[in-house]
């Protein structure tokens, strides 16, 4: 579990840094879900108390991954919508897996949920926003490169969530 949190987040490491590429493909983004999906997807597989969801919300991470390379033409509008789906259907299954966890790390969940949530909720708000942008300038690589900060993010939650678990099981080890 720890290696997995570290790795989710040296993985926000790489999204957030993306914009500094000359240009951002999907097969970049793409590869970093599928890269966190599968991480977290083995470490969901080692929990207890929420494991179908644990596994379920690393598995939506990796679809949405595969999605992004498997479309070969990037253009916004597409993309906008994997990302918004991935945060919703992730938020949605980390506040049921919260409902069964105790502690921390239902607290954890509950952020890892919230944050997924909202950044979903933002992109669908400016959505609107960038849609009178491209109108007028076209697809902007500053507008795609906001959706590296938004993987950043989700990942950086990510990551503490498997953190808090990692230490709940070593506590548990601890007192048995």
């Amino acid at each position: 579990m720890t290696v997995a949190g570290i790795s989710i987040i040296i993985l926000s490491a790489g999204a957030a840094l993306l914009p500094a590429e000359k240009t951002i493909s999907a097969d970049l983004i793409g590869g970093l879900l599928l890269a966190a999906g599968l991480i977290e997807t083995i470490a969901g597989s080692l929990r207890r108390e929420t494991r179908a969801l644990a596994m379920g919300a690393g598995v939506v991470t990796a679809v949405a991954g595969l999605l992004f390379l498997l479309n070969r033409d990037a253009r916004f509008f597409p993309t906008v919508n994997i990302v918004i789906a991935w945060l919703f259907l992730r938020g949605l299954i980390l506040a049921l897996a919260s409902r069964l966890a105790e502690g921390g790390v239902r607290r954890w969940s509950i952020i890892a949920a919230a944050t997924d949530l909202l950044l979903a909720l933002i992109l669908l708000v400016g959505l609107s926003i960038a849609a009178l942008v491209v109108t007028l300038f076209g697809p902007t690589p500053a507008i795609i490169a906001s959706f590296s900060w938004v993987i950043a993010l989700s990942f950086i939650a990510s990551g503490l969530l498997l953190l808090e678990i990692a230490s709940c099981v070593r506590e548990h080890a601890a007192a048995s």
